[in-house]
């Protein structure tokens, strides 16, 4: 994985929850189930639940959370390229001739992940 610089969150807050909390709303906005966003950060399916509820908090150290950090990556990239969350939802799932996929089932792997945000940061520098 890419090493990046990882924010610092405001004094107080817990990196693992504010992680955590933004890694599900990422999801929710991009509409990945449950089960798409246990593969895209390699957790069981009663794991992202547990997460749902605010029950599990991803280490952003952990591959997991290195996988999150992508995904919350990817949804900030996107929502500033096309600034409206149905189109962002209508782009990751169609396909892209630039990625040879549909975005949506390339960020299930984590090479896919990777792949789709640095195709997006490529096109956020040229704009």
């Amino acid at each position: 994985m890419p090493s990046q610089a990882r924010p610092t969150p405001a004094p107080g807050l817990d990196p693992g929850a504010v992680l955590s909390k933004a890694v599900v709303r990422a999801a929710e906005h991009l509409q990945l189930s449950r089960a798409a966003l246990a593969r895209v950060l390699g957790l069981s399916a009663a794991s992202v639940t547990r997460l749902h509820q605010g029950r599990l908090q991803l280490d952003p150290e952990s591959k997991a959370g290195e996988l999150g950090l992508l995904l919350v990556r990817l949804f900030r990239s996107l929502d500033s390229i096309v600034g409206d969350r149905e189109a962002a939802r209508t782009w990751l799932g169609s396909e892209n001739l630039g990625l040879n996929g549909v975005p949506k089932e390339l960020v299930l792997s984590p090479q896919g992940l990777v792949h789709v945000v640095d195709y997006l940061d490529a096109h956020r520098a040229r704009g």
